[in-house]
């Protein structure tokens, strides 16, 4: 397996190199939403955020780590939690399970 990953509509994954990477990002920045597993917003002014990430966070030690769950505080974006996985039918299951841990 490489280290750069293409989401596909299915949510499933595919290698890729690292220029289709690039471009893949170029697309990322102008349209967000389909890197997007899930935000909630919390009421205790937490929010939680699970996206893909395109990159092996596991440096090729394992299974790829290509999604990753983040808690944050407030508006200053200082983050409180992280936690990854390898799917992205984990990461729905990951992002439920922090967002009732921060609730």
């Amino acid at each position: 397996m490489g280290e750069y990953y293409r989401l596909n509509d299915d949510h499933s994954v595919t290698p890729i190199d690292m220029w289709e990477w690039g471009e893949d990002m170029k697309k990322r920045r102008a349209d967000f939403d389909p890197w997007r597993v899930a935000r909630t917003d919390l009421e205790n002014r937490y929010w939680v955020s699970t996206v893909f990430l395109g990159l092996d966070h596991n440096y090729g030690d394992g299974p790829p780590l290509l999604f990753e769950t983040m808690v944050f505080q407030g508006d200053g974006f200082v983050d409180e939690y992280c936690e990854r996985c390898s799917t992205w039918d984990e990461a729905v299951v990951m992002h439920a399970e922090v967002v009732e841990k921060f609730r």
